[in-house]
């Protein structure tokens, strides 16, 4: 099959199909696979060793041409992937496929529509989460205010000499703990 050497799989990860192909004897197309490009056999042209979409488009994943091609036009691809740093080139190349795919799930709004359905889901979510919040700051203010009067009620009665006329005071001067609570 195909005889990858350490260099060849350093530059396939960095996106250097040619460094490479030009390391390599690949069947003389100058490519690491035997066959054209998914671009060129889409287009129906040969596949050169200067196949400027080759290392973008391999030929197992011929829908990911044929989408941008659809939309932008072979042409228009070239060009622009022209006019881009060679170590760019492939992050263009997944914006484009990525846009692409975006204007045939949604042609009019295409990437633009998926932003905007994304922002209103942050501020939905955003407004959940103060509402929340607001919700917790009320229960740990319910909480405080409940603890501050148990403790203001239970202090003030032991300050204060029981009588018996104190309803929850019992004979043997103590208070009724389920009486003090029970409000």
């Amino acid at each position: 099959m195909n005889n990858f050497g350490a260099y060849e799989w350093e530059c396939i990860e960095r996106g250097e199909m040619e460094a490479a192909a030009r390391n390599m004897n690949c069947n003389g197309i100058g490519k690491p696979w035997a066959s054209p490009c998914a671009a060129c056999k889409i287009l129906r042209r040969r596949c050169g060793e200067k196949c400027i979409l080759a290392p973008y488009f391999p030929p197992n994943n011929p829908h990911k041409f044929s989408t941008a091609h659809h939309v932008f036009g072979a042409s228009n691809i070239i060009k622009m992937l022209k006019g881009i740093p060679t170590d760019r080139r492939a992050d263009a190349i997944s914006s484009m496929v990525y846009e692409a795919n975006a204007r045939v799930r949604d042609p009019i709004y295409g990437c633009a529509g998926t932003v905007c359905q994304l922002q209103y889901q942050i501020s939905q979510l955003q407004s959940q989460l103060a509402a929340a919040q607001g919700e917790l700051m009320a229960l740990h203010t319910h909480h405080a205010n409940i603890l501050s009067s148990v403790s203001l009620c239970y202090t003030s009665k032991e300050d204060a000499e029981p009588t018996e006329s104190d309803p929850q005071y019992n004979e043997n001067n103590e208070y009724n703990i389920d009486e003090l609570f029970s409000d």
